[in-house]
């Protein structure tokens, strides 16, 4: 489906990408902090779709198994919706924010308490193909 048939078009998708080709995905809540997300995050991009897909298939951090399967389904997506190849494909965004932080409490000695903070993050990733990138994309 290209740009000029799309009728119903998200205020996420304009946001990202307008009226350009391309897809996203958005894994929201993630258990992991965003200072953690966004090393993972700087990894990846730039890098096409199959070049990111090795990195993050071999990356150490615990995230980098929910980047994988955010790079992977933004690339469905994109496939899927917009008619795209595969291998054409560019990561050109990369959005790490802050989810909600739920507050717990630690016992310490003589009845104080420490607050420990589990923090969240939102994570976003757009795919174009390269050819618009090239034309002035993100």
């Amino acid at each position: 489906m290209s740009a000029t048939t799309r009728e119903n078009v998200s205020a996420r998708r304009e946001r990202l990408l307008g009226d350009r080709p391309g897809s996203f995905a958005v894994a929201r809540f993630v258990r992991v902090t965003p200072q953690k997300s966004r090393r993972v995050g700087d990894l990846v991009r730039g890098r096409s779709v199959e070049e990111a897909l090795a990195i993050l298939q071999f990356a150490p951090q615990a995230v980098a198994e929910n980047f994988y399967k955010l790079v992977d389904s933004a690339a469905s997506n994109a496939e899927v919706t917009e008619g795209l190849d595969r291998s054409s494909l560019v990561i050109t965004t990369v959005q790490v924010d802050e989810g909600p932080t739920m507050k717990r409490w630690r016992p310490r000695a003589k009845g104080a308490a420490n607050r420990i903070l589990k923090r969240s993050s939102h994570l976003t990733v757009v795919v174009e193909p390269v050819a618009n990138t090239a034309k002035g994309g993100n």
